[in-house]
């Protein structure tokens, strides 16, 4: 059959259309979205490793490839599950404790009695005692990327985690996803916020926040500006991260 009479050669134009964008072998966006060539390096005393979930596909409005890019030192995992911090880091980690893990589960700092945008929390889900000396002994982060449900399934497939210091945050801020990304909480920010928030409050430098969110305002002005021109380029709807089992009722909100 001659492609002019294939009712389906329109689909196979359209999808050939979306395979001849090229991504950029650095930060796994499409070209058009690249925004490679305007990111500084940043020196960081805090250590960064971020895990993220492989189902986690968005490369047009993910930002951990772009968070990670900044640091010389920084480590971007792609992956369900690893035997311990040391492994999924690639080096020894002597004292895991020393690191904190940014999870936030069913815990809100503002649920917490605190209005502090960094929060240490016991596996009680309970503040810990002490905060400013157990936070200024924090020797690296380590960021979930994903989902909420792949942040879950990272959190229980490591049970090394609980070594580390568990640490939710309390953003005065909502993401600056706006619209483009809806987040289920308010306390929701994209991976890049998160690192921003957590090594500048952690080290007492703005500076290095200013440099993240300067950059993700970079990466969604240039989507702005591409989205409608492109419309291939558009993340694709993200899986619910729950499924109503038969006969289930529906969850309050």
């Amino acid at each position: 059959m001659s492609e002019q009479a294939n009712p389906k050669s329109g689909v196979l134009k359209s999808r050939a259309a979306e395979e001849v964008v090229p991504d950029c072998p650095r930060c796994g966006k499409p070209l058009p979205l690249c925004i490679c060539d305007s990111v500084t390096p940043i020196e960081s005393r805090t250590k960064l490793l971020i895990l993220q979930h492989p189902q986690e596909q968005d490369r047009a409005l993910g930002t951990a490839r772009l968070t990670a890019m900044h640091f010389k030192d920084a480590v971007l995992k792609i992956g369900l599950s690893w035997p311990s911090l040391s492994k999924a880091l690639g080096r020894k980690v002597d004292d895991p404790s020393r690191w904190a893990v940014l999870y936030l589960g069913s815990a809100k700092a503002a649920d917490l009695d605190t209005d502090a945008e960094i929060v240490a929390i016991n596996r009680k889900g309970e503040v810990e005692p002490h905060q400013r000396a157990i936070l200024s002994d924090i020797e690296g982060i380590v960021l979930l990327d994903g989902t909420w449900s792949q942040a879950k399934a990272l959190w229980w497939r490591n049970a090394w985690m609980l070594k580390c210091q568990r640490v939710i945050l309390g953003p005065k801020q909502p993401s600056r996803y706006g619209k483009l990304r809806k987040e289920p909480r308010g306390d929701g920010l994209a991976t890049i916020e998160a690192a921003g928030l957590l090594l500048a409050g952690l080290q007492k430098r703005p500076d290095i926040a200013g440099a993240l969110n300067a950059s993700f305002e970079r990466m969604l002005a240039r989507y702005r500006e591409v989205q409608d021109a492109m419309p291939e380029l558009a993340p694709k709807p993200k899986k619910r991260d729950y499924r109503r089992r038969k006969g289930a009722k529906p969850r309050s909100r």
